[in-house]
């Protein structure tokens, strides 16, 4: 599904120059979950914001899903972006006037998708998450394990190919993160590939691989044990 080579991307300014990524390689493969891990600094962020098409590299190869995202216009990127790709982050970012409901069915109005559909794909995936019971509350009426469902059920309401979560239990106690993983295993098991940015090994252990990076580099790629 994925293919990097020799990405790089240097953040200038007048002072001095910082590099993110230095030709960075690896693969990853449909219906795979990695796990991305490295210090502060090593450039995990870069590169998500990279694999979510947010960000454009300096030189270098990506492909998605057999295409050359570096060729595309912006337009272009937005759109693949939309249709393939589902974000989750460590601090939820829902809209705290929208109720549940809303929150989740925002990506479908952005998408152009009818009324009736965005209904149904909306009472399905609140269903899923096991969230459906709170779908008229409002995010600060729910716990945070209850507002990273509903941030979970927002980024899989389109059918992504790809899910990218960012820290996803880095706000939330242990029984709420084992709880939020244990999802993300549910949706991988389903045919979603995710690719994880994580400092904590205790998750990195749901995926099936990590991979490590230092300055802007992957050093290691291992496979993980499967969990007792």
């Amino acid at each position: 599904m994925i293919q990097i080579s020799n990405l790089e991307k240097v953040y200038r300014t007048d002072e001095m120059h910082t590099t993110a990524l230095n030709k960075l390689t690896f693969a990853v493969k449909k219906g795979e979950f990695v796990a991305v891990m490295g210090p502060s600094g090593c450039g995990k962020s870069t590169l998500l914001n990279m694999l979510g098409l947010l960000d454009e590299p300096d030189a270098g190869s990506f492909q998605f899903n057999g295409t050359e995202v570096t060729s595309l216009n912006e337009r272009q990127r937005s759109a693949l972006r939309k249709q393939n790709i589902g974000f989750v982050f460590q601090s939820f970012n829902l809209i705290d006037e929208l109720t549940v409901y809303e929150n989740v069915e925002l990506p479908l109005i952005y998408m152009g998708v009818k009324p009736a559909e965005r209904q149904k794909r909306v009472e399905e995936v609140l269903e899923k998450v096991k969230i459906k019971h709170r779908k008229n509350h409002y995010p600060q009426q729910l716990s945070g394990g209850q507002q990273q469902r509903v941030a979970v059920a927002r980024a899989v309401v389109n059918n992504p190919h790809l899910i990218l979560a960012d820290e996803p239990t880095g706000n939330l106690d242990s029984s709420n993160g084992n709880e939020v993983m244990e999802l993300l295993t549910e949706l991988n098991a389903q045919g979603t590939t995710i690719i994880m940015v994580t400092h904590s090994e205790h998750d990195a252990h749901y995926s099936h691989r990590v991979i490590r990076m230092m300055d802007g580099q992957a050093i290691l790629s291992s496979e993980v044990l499967a969990q007792a």
